[in-house]
């Protein structure tokens, strides 16, 4: 019977992965894009630096779900990518500091 019950085993579906949503958002001359998106929990949120002609821009989670660790990408100004994977339920408020006023961006997570 011992050999029955590994031979069943062997058998058994393996678990198959399962795909990380991505979202991309641009990061370019005073503006995140797009500046509002909903996305399902576990999605993967990569910042993506544009030819910004030289201007530094940054994004930082300014404001979260309880919890949440705040993260801070680098300073950049072209051909740089930053990413978080957002597993909690909740809005974000994610921000440049160098320019809070014209680059913010609002993700809710369902």
């Amino acid at each position: 019977m011992a050999i029955g019950a590994a031979a069943a085993l062997a058998v058994a579906p393996v678990a198959t992965a399962r795909k990380v949503p991505r979202k991309t958002v641009k990061v370019g001359d005073y503006f995140l894009s797009p500046g509002k998106i909903t996305v399902k929990r576990g999605t993967r949120i990569t910042w993506k630096w544009l030819n910004t002609n030289g201007d530094t821009h940054d994004v930082k989670l300014k404001k979260g779900p309880k919890h949440v660790k705040k993260f801070h990408s680098e300073y950049a100004s072209t051909d740089y990518k930053f990413s978080k994977t957002l597993t909690k339920k909740g809005k974000y408020t994610v921000i440049c500091t160098l320019h809070p006023t014209q680059m913010h961006q609002v993700i809710t997570v369902k």
